[in-house]
């Protein structure tokens, strides 16, 4: 037997004038809705082509490794580690980058890359620098897609932006926001990562989202997500993406060298110097003051003084001390730089070629660097 999910109108409700003056009502409602939705439709049809264009990029990973906490005890036990990356086209090879913690001590085959159309593959190489908490995965596959990279340094506070990754586990999940900051250098990360640059974002990051892609409305990769700022453990509106461009330049470097060989400007940096100073010297409220020359550095070489402010590196504007320090450390060694400096009032431009940091040396920007 059939029963009606709803019963007949009734006379009383078709003849009733209330009732049709209403329904007159809401049928102008839904045509002026869906003339001022139009422009909001084609911002979501512009959205769900973003997801398109960036969901065979993404990967989901997960990594069998020994604890490194119970090694100590003589005891061994296994820990999973699950995150995200993203494949990137490099030198004609195909690559997947992500967070160095997300695959930290795990063998080859203990890395399981899950792709968008659910095949599983595993790594042939990977190299790591802890001092981004950066990895690359080499790997080889058909139909792999590589992700657009798009210029993190264009990107302002305000932009929209999506992340892609595995928040708990349930792969390739969207979430939408803006830009909250940029040049986030200050964060007390559990890797101890040195060099910080983050972007800020109020797009939902949790667990799980490591090394997933942060993606602008271009459909371009424009930061990895890191890490989020949390006293309960999961998303509370802010989460950090380290800058495509540093991502881009560390990948490029262990790729080809294996490790990152970065460049040293070979100073010593005032830590005291605020943008209070800063202003009294120069009347802008950025810039890094040298305290110290190292000897037989490229600093001494082109002729850099103690007292000089340098407030551009390049084609950047110098913000403080720890800039300079990501300025310099993200860059290849031996490449000619011109900076701007301030020196007894006036600005100068040097160029400057630099040298290369040695492999060994601590770089940690929360005391004098050598750079």
């Amino acid at each position: 037997m059939l029963i009606p999910l709803a019963a007949p109108r009734s006379v009383a409700q078709e003849t009733d004038p209330d009732a049709a003056r209403m329904e007159a009502v809401r049928a102008k409602m839904y045509e002026a809705l869906s003339q001022e939705v139009t422009a909001l439709e084609r911002q979501s049809t512009a959205l769900k082509m973003v997801v398109r264009l960036a969901r065979p990029t993404v990967v989901h990973i997960e990594a069998n490794k020994v604890d490194p906490t119970l090694l100590q005890y003589g005891r061994k036990s296994h820990v999973e580690e699950a995150g995200s990356g993203y494949i990137v086209r490099l030198g004609g090879s195909y690559y997947v980058v992500t967070n160095r913690h997300v695959v930290k001590d795990a063998a080859l085959q203990q890395i399981s890359i899950r792709l968008a159309d659910g095949r599983e593959i595993h790594p042939q190489k990977v190299w790591s620098d802890s001092d981004t908490d950066i990895a690359v995965m080499a790997v080889d596959a058909p139909g792999l897609v590589a992700a657009r990279l798009g210029d993190s340094d264009q990107i302002e506070i305000g932009d929209f932006v999506l992340a892609v990754g595995s928040p708990f586990g349930l792969s390739h999940s969207i979430t939408f926001g803006i830009v909250s900051a940029t040049g986030r250098r200050d964060l007390e990360l559990g890797e101890n990562v040195k060099f910080q640059d983050f972007i800020q974002t109020d797009a939902a990051i949790n667990p799980g989202n490591s090394g997933g892609p942060l993606i602008n409305l271009r459909g371009e990769v424009v930061g990895m997500n890191t890490a989020i700022a949390s006293a309960s453990g999961h998303n509370e509106g802010i989460g950090f993406s380290i800058p495509s461009n540093m991502v881009t330049f560390v990948a490029r470097q262990l790729v080809e060298h294996h490790i990152v060989e970065r460049a040293q400007l070979g100073v010593r940096l005032d830590r005291k110097f605020d943008s209070a100073r800063a202003v009294s010297v120069g009347g802008s409220p950025r810039g890094a003051r040298i305290s110290a020359i190292i000897p037989d550095s490229p600093a001494e070489r082109f002729k850099l003084q103690v007292g000089d402010v340098v407030v551009q590196f390049g084609d950047v504007r110098v913000d403080d001390d720890d800039h300079l320090i990501n300025l310099v450390g993200n860059t290849a060694a031996g490449r000619e730089v011109p900076l701007v400096i301030l020196r007894e009032g006036k600005q100068y431009r040097l160029d400057v070629k630099l040298g290369k940091a040695p492999a060994s040396e601590k770089l940690v920007p929360k005391s004098d660097d050598d750079r």
